[in-house]
């Protein structure tokens, strides 16, 4: 069975966007990215519609960029590769390679996604759909990057969850950015 991993960023108290969606507050930090790449294989990634719109409008153009760094180039080209599955009720078509438009019953698509072969399914971002895959038990694995920055509001990443799920700590390292990565699994 596939593994579905979340992976967020998120501030110190808890936010994953600002009050506004905004996300100019995240520390990049290349280590990070290293390190959390390395605790998942991902061929897969969930999008919701607001995630997708941010990832397909920046990524697709990075790769061919000769000026962009070449982690930035290897990360997109990756990216462009992998099955992309857009959880959307209001858009019409997605249009970037590898893209698929699912329009319906998200916990029954993705009970049936895991049993197909393939690598592990990764969330990025995408708020409602990890709070719609966390209510019906379905997200494997959790991937946390803490920043070191207090939001005082924002959008919470578990506003709406129907229940408490208990997690076993698997990995935590921190980096000179002050990031921290948790690694949790159900």
């Amino acid at each position: 069975m596939r593994k579905v991993i979340m992976f967020n960023r998120v501030s110190i108290d808890g936010f994953y966007k600002g009050i506004n969606g905004e996300i100019d507050w995240f520390i990049h930090d290349p280590e990070v990215d290293k390190a959390a790449h390395e605790m998942m294989n991902p061929d897969t990634i969930f999008f919701g519609r607001a995630t997708y719109r941010m990832f397909e409008g920046y990524w697709p153009q990075v790769a061919n960029n000769p000026n962009a760094p070449a982690g930035a180039r290897a990360m997109a080209n990756e990216l462009n590769e992998m099955t992309k599955i857009v959880f959307s009720s209001t858009m019409e078509r997605a249009s970037w390679e590898n893209s698929r438009l699912v329009n319906g019953d998200i916990a029954k698509f993705v009970q049936e996604i895991r049993q197909e072969d393939g690598a592990d399914i990764v969330i990025f971002g995408s708020g409602s759909i990890v709070q719609q895959l966390f209510n019906a038990e379905l997200i494997d694995e959790y991937l946390f990057v803490v920043t070191p920055v207090v939001l005082g509001s924002g959008k919470p990443l578990f506003h709406d969850a129907s229940g408490r799920q208990n997690l076993k700590l698997k990995e935590t390292r921190s980096f000179r950015s002050g990031n921290v990565l948790l690694h949790y699994e159900k």
